[in-house]
């Protein structure tokens, strides 16, 4: 259960907003749900979230291997089971998120994979990413992505935080 109410999406202020993320995602998660105590954070939360998701240039299957590995450090089970399903349609196995936990040991990620959750791990655990590890990273992507790589994880590690912050399930009811 989370631990305020979820915001009231009739009301005058977040209506414009709850129509588009209607419009842009389908439904209205418990995740926007909680924002909308907050428009303006929900409205910039949006804006940034949706060119992560949907303008970025990193391979969608990157992208979500990097959101499940990001989950799973975090121990965000709401982010891993928003996500597990876009994962698979993007192309990631259920071997590897399976295997995620234990990715370094798993013989089910190539290269390019390997060194992008290596750089995910060293941001979420560490905050600083070792010489190394980014040297890896920078020969699997190009700088575009590298940037996006990294609001990627930057990002929902911020979603995780306010996820778990909050106390917000998906068995939570509204």
């Amino acid at each position: 259960m989370a631990r305020i109410d979820y915001a009231d999406l009739n009301h005058a202020e977040t209506k414009p907003l709850v129509d588009r993320i209607i419009a842009e995602r389908g439904k209205v998660l418990h995740l926007y749900q909680m924002l909308l105590n907050a428009p303006p954070v929900a409205e910039g939360w949006l804006n940034f979230l949706t060119a992560i998701r949907q303008k970025s240039t990193l391979p969608p299957a990157l992208r979500e291997l990097v959101i499940m590995r990001v989950a799973v450090i975090n121990g965000a089970p709401y982010e891993a089971e928003q996500h597990a399903p876009i994962a698979l349609r993007e192309g990631v196995t259920q071997a590897q998120l399976d295997d995620l936990d234990k990715w370094s040991e798993s013989e089910k990620f190539d290269a390019v994979q390997r060194a992008v959750l290596a750089y995910t791990d060293a941001m979420t655990k560490n905050v600083q990413v070792p010489a190394d590890v980014f040297a890896k990273v920078k020969e699997s992507v190009n700088d575009r992505q590298l940037v996006e790589l990294t609001a990627t994880v930057g990002a929902y590690n911020m979603v995780s935080r306010f996820l778990e912050a909050l106390q917000i399930h998906s068995h939570d009811q509204q």
